[in-house]
């Protein structure tokens, strides 16, 4: 039924100005609309509507993530932006915070400026 359809991910914000820079300007997102309830964005073919509200309290999970062809290129020009990876004490990861699952894909995390973990995967 709904398999043909595009997909529409949801992100909360408490700081919807911080919150549009932020997808647009530094993870290079299109902002497709604005208004008092929302941002939307197109990554890709898939929207991401970045939800004002009141209150958040981030959840420890990945609420977002991307896959990448060259996750060390991403983080470092992430870096270039001023964005770092999670370090985590209970896995190993790399100096750029890239942990390799048993599997061998790479993966790391980051966060959005109201603290969602979003992440990025090679392989």
């Amino acid at each position: 039924m709904l398999n043909n359809q595009t997909i529409k991910a949801f992100v909360p914000t408490t700081k919807p100005s911080e919150a549009k820079i932020f997808y647009r300007d530094v993870l290079g997102l299109t902002l497709l609309s604005e208004d008092a309830y929302a941002l939307e964005f197109n990554s890709n073919g898939t929207l991401l509507r970045v939800i004002t509200v009141p209150e958040l309290t981030p959840h420890l999970f990945t609420a977002v993530g991307w896959n990448v062809d060259d996750i060390a290129a991403t983080i470092r020009a992430l870096n270039a932006k001023g964005v770092y990876c999670e370090t985590y004490g209970f896995m190993e990861q790399d100096d750029l915070g890239i942990w390799t699952s048993p599997g061998g894909a790479k993966v790391a995390w980051f966060k959005d400026v109201d603290g969602n973990v979003l992440s990025l995967t090679e392989g």
